[in-house]
Parts: structure tokens; C-alpha cells; sequence
């Protein structure tokens, strides 16, 4: 069962605004271009503007001529409008200033999913469940999500009052709330699976990812961490520097992590392992799956090529593309391959883009078999180049990184699905948790709550019938199949209400058969790496 939800990256290409179109059409070909595909632009711009039948919005209309020119080169050089811009720095830069509440749209009313730990909205008491009906004293019943961001996020220091009604109680009050810096961690969770196993979860590679999973290893340490699973399933990637600086935790000595070669030498680098760390001589494994891309790709391909431990899971995403990002002028950007990543053996890890509405669908996960895949047998036969880890293990690139051990995820029933899309689980346990707030209370610590509490069958039929209220179709042969799975994840949405990402975590890992693999294949990973 996977733990995160699959998110594709945002990469971006270039931008041609404004009513001055021959300085932004000279902009955009610089020096050198051909004056006369800049004319014939200009003028069918011209012709369209001045005769077409109905008023045309030039912005719009440049804006598709750059999306038309984008499809000729390679699927991650993509366009960012400058309405977007914002939200992509702030999920790379690791921050946003707003009031610090995960929330969901139920039944058209802002519900308080949980408060961010250390955001004002925590300080001030709102808790989970709250039901947020007024901003700034008019209605916020029927926000969508972008108008929820809109008001409830601003400048640091800035106020807002918000009214919020609180089910547990049914009473009416009224917040104001200082905006404050919101963190946007991107080391998800850090947390111990026994005695001796640590388990951390990054979800991105954001400008603070490596100080964050530095003070992530050093907690496990002090609480007993030996060994180490490293989950980057679902990572789309982000920052390069950011890749070979988690790299470097693992791999030591001055070994290379990653090279880059673009069609100008100013684009050829290589990055190598510069720094000592502990963590250089724990057993590792690595979790990745089809939404490990990129950044990720580079950690788990240096930890294979040096046999620093071993990879587990599913084929990764396939992206070995690297862009450079340009502002321009309108607050509008672009991201544009410029080279190529490798990893130390020499693999490029980009896999054929031909046919670009292939691309971001499945794979090669469903053509390779399971199972043990240490001498990477699962590849012999595909046509991709040979290379040779530290060992001397073959290894194979153009097409992502292939697990040492292959561990398909179970899946789902379209029942359990359909439970997840119209999202059951969250309003139900929502809702739950708020009739039954005694909880926190009855179970000090989160062990003694994972270690007995559950839901009874009672309270799993009762769920169903509340999914069967939201249109939610009983079907018994895929609920009995599923039945186990439903309650584990109505306790994890119960446990993250409480303890956030601890709970969650915490709840569905033992369940997870890659991460059961992981743990087991952990004495497995101290061999190959000759610790």
C-alpha cells in the first residue's frame, strides 16, 4: 500500500507578453535568430488581431503559440504562468506565510484537517474538525481551494479574523489570527520501526531538504537508529545540489554522485562526496516507485552504482533531464533542459519521451516480474546498455532505476478506490474524532495508541454506510478483500489528527509490504555494501 500520493513536476518554458510584441519577440530569439521567423510571427499575430471575428486576448494567444512551440522539444521544458509562479517557489523555497492550517473543502464548509505544528492557528487552539465559515466577517461557505489560499494566506505579520464553528461543542467563535512563516517540510516524517530501524520519508527536494534530513538522522540516532530505511517513493525530485548533499550522507570518501553534460561545456558538471558523516556505515535501503523522478533518481542510482545498499520497490519514474530556471520580466518563468544527468557508472536514467502521451502513464512496472533482481536479470533482455556497479553487478540506464528487489504495491479493489476518491475516509474519521475528542486524552503516547486501538467491525460498517450516504456503492466480495486495509486507514487518519505525520506513518507502515521487504532485506544491504 503506498503512503503518498503521486505528484508530477512542474517544469516549465518560455514566455512572449505584453502588447510590445516585436520587443518581446526580439527578447525571446536574441541574438543571431532568423529575422524572418520572427516576421511571420508578427505578422499572423497581426492579421489574426486586426480581422479575426471575435476580440482576441493577445497574453492568451502568445501563450499557445508557446505551448505549440514546447510540444517540439523535450516533455519537462514547460511554460509557468506568473498566477502559478507563486505556489512553485513556495513548495521549492520550503515556506509560505499564511495561518497554518491543512484543510479540506466538505459539503462546500473549510474544514480544519489539522493545525501545522508551531503555526498560529496551533497557538491560538483551533483544532481539528473546526469548520471555518467566515473570513473577514463575510460568508466562506462554497470556497473552492484557490480562494481558500487567497484569504487565509498573506504577509508575515498581517491579520486576519476568521469564525469558526466547532462541531464538538456547537459553538461560534471568532479568531484573529497573525500571519506567521508556515513551514512546508519536505522531509516528511522521521520515526523508528523497531529497536534498532530507522524510517524517514522525503517527499521533494526543496531548498532545506538536506538540513532537514540532518536533524531527521540525528533524532534516530539518539533513539537507537542502526540501520536505515530511506523512502522516496512518489519524490518527484527538485534541486541537483540538494540530490548529491543527501547522497553524501551515505556515500563517502570523495566518490562521485552524479555528472551533467549539456550541449554547451558550461553545462558539464560533476558532484562528489565531500563531507563525513556516521551515516556513511549504517545498512540502507532505499524505497522507490513509478513517481520517484529526477533528484531521487539521482540518490537511489549513486547508492546502487557504489553497492551502498540496496534498491526496493518498483522501476522509478525515468527522468534524467536537468533544467535551468529563468524569471522573466511579467513574473512569469521557465525551466529549460539544458544537460543530461548520469549516474557514477555512467547511466543516463532518461527514458525514451517519442511519444509524449505515453510518457507520464505506466511503464515498465507491469513488464518486469518480481522478485530478486540483485544481478538485475529483470533487464537482460530490454535492448538498454550494460553498465557495472562498484561490485561489478550489471546495472542497466536508459529507462529510470530498477529495484534490487521488485515489490509491486497490492492493489487496490475499485470498492476501496472509489472510497479514496470521493474521500471517505478523511471527512468520516474528521467527524469521528470530533464526537470523540476523549481520545487524545485516553492514550498518552502513540505507541500505546497503535499498540490498542482499532476499529472495531461496528465502527467499519458504520463508515461504510456513511461512504454509501456520499454515493459510494457497497460491493461485499471487494470490501471483504479490502476490509483489513479499510480499518488500518481509518486509524491512520485518526493517528495524523492527533500526532500529524508521526501517526500516519506510524499506523500504515507495518502493513506496507515494500517496507516489510525493506526491513528484511536490511542484513542483505550490510553485505553488498561490505559493511
Amino acid at each position: 500500500m503506498d503512503l503518498r500520493k503521486l505528484r508530477i513536476p512542474l517544469v516549465l518554458i518560455i514566455v512572449l507578453t505584453s502588447v510590445l510584441i516585436g520587443t518581446q519577440i526580439q527578447r525571446f530569439y536574441g541574438p543571431g535568430s532568423s529575422s524572418g521567423a520572427r516576421d511571420k510571427f508578427e505578422e499572423i499575430l497581426f492579421y489574426t488581431r486586426e480581422n479575426y471575428v471575435k476580440d482576441i486576448d493577445d497574453d492568451k494567444l502568445i501563450e499557445a503559440a508557446i505551448s505549440g512551440m514546447l510540444e517540439e522539444l523535450d516533455p519537462h521544458t514547460v511554460y509557468i504562468p506568473a498566477s502559478k509562479m507563486v505556489h512553485v517557489e513556495e513548495e521549492f523555497r520550503g515556506d509560505f506565510d499564511g495561518i497554518g492550517v491543512e484543510f479540506q473543502i466538505i459539503n462546500d464548509t473549510i474544514t480544519v484537517v489539522t493545525p501545522i505544528t508551531g503555526g498560529p492557528s496551533e497557538a491560538l487552539g483551533i483544532q481539528s474538525g473546526d469548520k471555518i465559515i467566515k473570513v473577514d466577517g463575510k460568508s466562506a461557505i462554497g470556497f473552492d481551494n484557490d480562494k481558500v489560499r487567497n484569504q487565509l494566506r498573506g504577509k508575515k505579520g498581517t491579520k486576519v479574523k476568521v469564525t469558526i464553528f466547532r462541531p464538538s461543542n456547537g459553538k461560534i467563535s471568532d479568531y484573529e489570527i497573525t500571519r506567521d512563516k508556515i513551514p512546508l517540510n519536505s522531509v516528511d516524517v522521521s520515526v523508528m520501526l523497531d529497536d534498532k530501524t530507522g524510517y524517514i520519508s522525503i517527499s521533494r527536494f526543496a531548498e532545506k531538504t538536506s538540513s532537514e534530513l540532518r536533524n531527521a538522522l540525528d533524532k534516530l540516532t539518539k533513539e537507537g537508529m542502526k540501520q536505515l530505511v530511506l523512502d522516496l517513493r512518489n519524490n518527484p525530485g527538485g534541486y541537483l545540489n540538494q540530490a548529491f548533499e543527501v547522497a553524501d550522507f551515505f556515500i563517502d570518501d570523495n566518490k562521485k554522485i552524479v555528472y551533467t553534460k549539456g550541449r554547451k561545456p558550461e553545462f558539464d558538471e560533476e558532484f562528489f562526496a565531500s563531507k563525513s558523516y556516521p551515516y556513511e556505515k549504517i545498512p540502507l535501503v532505499v524505497l522507490v516507485n513509478s513517481g520517484s523522478a529526477s533528484a531521487s533518481e539521482i540518490v537511489a542510482g549513486a547508492i546502487q552504482d557504489w553497492d551502498r545498499g540496496l534498491v526496493i520497490g518498483e522501476t522509478s519514474f525515468g527522468k534524467g533531464l536537468v533544467q535551468r530556471q529563468y524569471i522573466l520580466d511579467d513574473g512569469s518563468a521557465f525551466r529549460l533542459t539544458i544537460a543530461e544527468y548520469f549516474t557514477p557508472s555512467g547511466r543516463l536514467i532518461q527514458r525514451n519521451y517519442t511519444n509524449k502521451k505515453a510518457y507520464y502513464q505506466e511503464h515498465a512496472n507491469d513488464t518486469i516480474s518480481e522478485g530478486d533482481n540483485l544481478n538485475h536479470d529483470a533487464e537482460k533482455f530490454n535492448g538498454r546498455k550494460e553498465y557495472k556497479t562498484a561490485a561489478g553487478r550489471t546495472v542497466y540506464g536508459g529507462g529510470g532505476i530498477t529495484p534490487d528487489y521488485i515489490i509491486r504495491q497490492e492493489k487496490l479493489t475499485n470498492y476501496t478506490a472509489s472510497l479514496l476518491r470521493e474521500n471517505a475516509f478523511s471527512e468520516y474519521v474528521i467527524n469521528y474524532y470530533t464526537a470523540h475528542k476523549e481520545i487524545s486524552a485516553q492514550y498518552k503516547t502513540l505507541a500505546e495508541f497503535n499498540r490498542n486501538f482499532r476499529f472495531n467491525d461496528a465502527q467499519v460498517n458504520d463508515f461504510v454506510s456513511f461512504a454509501a450516504s456520499k454515493g459510494v456503492e457497497m460491493n461485499n466480495t471487494e470490501f471483504a478483500k479490502d476490509k483489513e486495509y479499510i480499518a488500518f486507514r481509518l486509524k491512520a487518519h485518526l493517528a495524523r489528527n492527533i500526532w500529524k505525520n508521526d501517526g500516519w506513518y506510524t499506523v500504515l507502515t507495518p502493513i506496507d509490504v515494500q517496507v516489510r521487504k525493506a526491513m528484511e532485506s536490511l542484513l542483505k544491504a550490510k553485505e553488498i555494501a561490505g559493511l
